[in-house]
């Protein structure tokens, strides 16, 4: 028996997060056992509605039996407006183990696929202080915390090129805010006057490395102290690297300045969602590995407690949680029309 025909055989559901950039694929079995993995750098941005089903075959296609209908649940960026079909934003506080609700089925040629697009969360300014935002994705992750932990509550962040803090209370989300900060590091690192400093190339700094691991520390403590020296703090970086005789040379230097970089970039964000947590609250970090345990090394320096659960396992069990409730729906029509 091949490999295709076992997964076949025990497939119950697949599960995908496609983002704006790649997407990923796991086959499920009924037992929650991750079957086989699979991924694609077709995210969004490289798609027309036309092409997500053909993508979406091309990755998976070798999983599915020859006849019946597979679940697909899908969370992300091909749920968004320019994406396979619009999932509408569901408006906070929602509750996380509720996201189905607001799923859609975009329409498909090949009879063995049942696609359902999951919605992001969207917020509005009130008086409460909130401020427009949106997510697409991260919602699912904080399912996945919900679906482990029942009614969670507490501070989430999820690190990322759009860094969340979401706050939950009793299993529901009822605010988040959106940091810029991998972005911005990218910006500085490639297309600013950094970029002389930062020569090796960004991103390559080892805090394993006491040198660039001092260097984090320090940058965060600096910038969550005083935020508005921000503007300030970054070109003093190339300063330093033009006149501080003490640092390392060649690649050593540059890894040093951009492990001060990054240092910035989360200590600012540090700085602005730590107005917003109560004295001795325990923060959750949610994702891949090497990011937060930059963002773990980051909260320490700054007094904040916190713990880690992986990127992954939150989304398979956010999706594992949307799939449940729909197979419980599964003979309701969507009669919303097509955008």
């Amino acid at each position: 028996m091949s490999q295709a025909t076992g997964i076949a055989e025990r497939l119950a559901w697949i599960g995908v997060d496609w983002g704006s950039s790649n997407l990923r694929a796991w086959a499920m079995a009924d037992d929650g056992q991750v079957l086989a993995r699979a991924g694609s750098e077709r995210g969004m941005l490289a798609l027309t509605p036309d092409d997500y089903e053909a993508t979406l075959l091309a990755t998976i296609g070798d999983w599915l039996p020859d006849d019946g209908r597979v679940p697909v649940r899908v969370c992300g960026m091909a749920g968004a407006r320019q994406g396979w079909r619009e999932a509408a934003y569901l408006p906070v506080p929602t509750r996380l183990d509720d996201l189905a609700r607001g799923a859609v089925r975009p329409a498909v040629e090949d009879p063995r696929l049942d696609v359902a697009l999951l919605p992001g969360l969207c917020q509005y300014p009130d008086d409460a202080g909130r401020r427009f935002d949106v997510m697409r994705g991260e919602e699912t992750q904080l399912a996945g915390l919900a679906a482990r932990e029942g009614e969670v509550s507490g501070p989430v962040c999820l690190p990322g090129t759009h860094a969340k803090w979401a706050r939950l209370e009793a299993g529901a989300v009822t605010r988040f805010a959106t940091f810029l900060t991998g972005e911005l590091y990218g910006l500085l690192a490639g297309q600013s006057v950094l970029l002389h400093s930062l020569h090796h190339g960004p991103g390559e700094d080892d805090l394993a490395e006491p040198g660039c691991r001092e260097a984090f520390v320090a940058a965060v403590q600096e910038v969550a102290a005083a935020p508005e020296a921000f503007s300030t703090r970054l070109f003093g970086l190339r300063a330093q690297d033009l006149l501080d005789g003490g640092l390392p040379t060649g690649q050593a230097r540059g890894a040093r300045l951009a492990a001060r970089l990054s240092g910035l970039v989360i200590g600012l964000e540090l700085a602005g969602a730590r107005a917003v947590l109560a004295e001795g609250e325990r923060v959750t970090l949610v994702g891949a590995e090497t990011l937060c345990s930059r963002y773990a090394l980051a909260l320490e320096a700054l007094g904040i407690d916190c713990r880690r659960l992986d990127g992954e396992a939150a989304v398979l069990a956010g999706l594992g949680l949307a799939h449940a409730a729909l197979a419980h729906d599964a003979h309701t029509p969507d009669t919303r029309p097509e955008p």
